[in-house]
């Protein structure tokens, strides 16, 4: 006899933070029915987990909630860099950077950019743009047994008001549980790494001059280097609302209660250089850098992501941003797979592309975190001088294996940005086209729940087209021409004066162009081939999609 649930879903996630709720989000675009639990009781307090990148801002933008997360961070709109110094009233200060864009030049390259938006200002927002996709946050509930068949996935909820119980059986769950993640141990995925890296206090305050030493200057963080005050601090409001973080040392066995609201003060005001700042301390809440992880992202029916599939020094916000990129590219592959558009393979990919990335990110996030000198940490130097930008780290990445067909063994990061050329494994190149009806979009406008083949107009790309159609494969052909063309009307898309397509991707005008639903570029040919059809049909089966 079929045992009884009181809750039917094909994907259950369980953490409802920033990567639980981005899960849900993208789940809800592709129309995934889902539920999300979280064992807290609303979405954060803290004002933490700020810098959202250029890619994750991508993909906000095609779930179509971007312009909502930059309304919730307009006040620190403007602040973009990062500044060292002695303290906030002295003038031995130095800008590690001053801006995030300087002179704008990321617009080539992308349609989004980075936003400053803590994490209590963006959980709000996709919270409620999740349960307006249909699946509303459970918040106070917490997991307290899962197992798992070859079936689904049996989970034993309880309200942490209440105590209630109820059990929920899922096809799949998704483990977005934090650093201690419940689910990763409950099946004892070890995690690999140099482990603890060193230990904050975040402490909140107000403090209305403050902005007066402050002045002009809008930062992202500051990081003070006086010995008695040394810490980072950052803005909220510009105003009168600050967080400083600040050193902790329980491996020398200094206890959290040893930070009381007198001796914060002290610290702030030391920090600051000026001796009577008035500071009122409004919260403090202790905080670990680590470098771990995962050394399993799926365990059958189970996958991990964010920080339970890995940590790392926030210094440069890859955690959050890394976290938010496993939701959205564990998503579209749930989703092709719930729907019978691909087989079970195609989750294997999950892993094989993710954790690379982790690791290699994790890595440089510790290395910039000692670049910075960040408070607290007392990092061996760092070899072989300053190390690249952060743009090679958000947009540069490279998946060399997994749902990806004749990619290069590049490294999964360069040593410095490239610009996207198309080449398999890499995000593809963003343009602006008109459709046929004149609305003007990205190219990564059009990447989200299907593959997209891109060919060029007219008789170039013709017989990439007939492949696909006669394929019947779950993927949407665009014949692309430029304005410059004369047969640019025959064209799905068109690109702007001066910009060809194929150029762009690196490939001929009778190539093509194989794109991922998470804007990846899958698989392209160079040139024309003698059998479309054929090679079309072994791509598309190499990528576990169904014909």
């Amino acid at each position: 006899m079929e045992p009884e649930y009181d809750e039917r879903v094909p994907v259950l996630v369980v953490g409802g933070s920033l990567v639980g709720l981005s899960a849900s989000v993208f789940l809800g675009r592709l129309g995934v029915r889902h539920a999300v639990v979280e064992r807290h009781a609303g979405t954060s307090q803290h004002p933490r987990g700020r810098g959202n990148n250029v890619r994750t801002m991508e993909l906000f933008r095609t779930a179509g909630v971007e312009e909502r997360i930059r309304a919730a961070s307009a006040v620190l709109a403007d602040n973009h860099g990062i500044l060292q110094a002695h303290t906030i009233a002295g003038d031995d200060q130095e800008w590690l950077f001053k801006e995030i864009d300087p002179g704008g030049g990321l617009a080539k390259f992308s349609p989004s950019s980075w936003c400053l938006c803590s994490q209590n200002d963006l959980e709000p927002v996709l919270a409620r743009y999740a349960e307006e996709l249909g699946a509303p946050v459970r918040f106070g509930t917490q997991l307290v047994d899962v197992t798992q068949d070859a079936d689904g996935v049996t989970a034993v909820l309880e309200s942490r008001a209440s105590g209630e119980r109820s059990t929920v059986r899922a096809d799949y769950l998704i483990a977005a549980d934090g650093p201690r993640s419940p689910v990763r141990e409950r099946f004892g995925i070890p995690v690999s790494g140099p482990g603890d890296l060193f230990h904050n206090v975040s402490i909140t305050f107000t403090s209305k001059r403050l902005a007066e030493y402050v002045g002009d200057r809008r930062f992202i963080v500051c990081y003070l280097t006086n010995p008695q005050g040394d810490g980072a601090l950052l803005p909220v409001d510009n105003v009168e609302r600050w967080v400083f973080h600040a050193p902790w040392h329980p491996e020398n066995g200094e206890p959290l209660e040893d930070f009381t609201d007198e001796r914060c003060v002290a610290h702030i005001r030391a920090a600051m250089g000026v001796p009577d700042l008035d500071v009122q301390v409004t919260g403090t809440a202790p905080w670990h850098a680590a470098e771990r992880v995962a050394d399993r992202y799926r365990e059958g029916r189970i996958f991990l992501a964010g920080d339970s599939a890995h940590e790392m020094s926030p210094t440069g916000a890859f955690g959050s941003n890394t976290g938010i990129q496993d939701a959205h590219n564990l998503a579209w592959k749930l989703a092709a797979v719930l729907e019978g558009r691909a087989g079970d393979a195609l989750l294997d990919t999950y892993e094989a592309e993710r954790r690379p990335v982790a690791q290699a990110t994790a890595a440089r996030a510790s290395t910039r975190s000692a670049e910075h000198s960040h408070p607290g940490y007392a990092a061996p130097p760092v070899g072989g001088g300053k190390q690249p930008g952060v743009l090679g780290v958000v947009l540069g990445y490279w998946y060399t294996r997994g749902a990806v067909v004749g990619a290069d063994q590049a490294p999964v990061l360069p040593e410095g940005f490239r610009p996207p050329n198309g080449a398999t494994g890499t995000r593809a190149p963003h343009a602006w086209v008109r459709r046929a009806g004149g609305e003007r979009v990205s190219l990564l406008d059009l990447y989200e729940s299907r593959f997209v083949l891109l060919t060029g107009a007219g008789a170039a790309g013709e017989p990439w087209r007939r492949a696909a159609a006669d394929l019947g494969a779950p993927l949407q052909a665009y014949a692309v021409g430029s304005s410059d063309d004369t047969g640019a009307q025959t064209a799905d898309l068109t690109t702007e004066p001066g910009v060809d397509w194929a150029e762009l991707h690196g490939v001929a005008a009778e190539g093509a162009v194989l794109v991922r639903p998470d804007g990846f570029v899958a698989w392209h040919a160079p040139s024309g081939a003698a059998d479309p059809a054929r090679e079309l049909r072994e791509v598309v089966t190499a990528l576990a999609l169904r014909i």
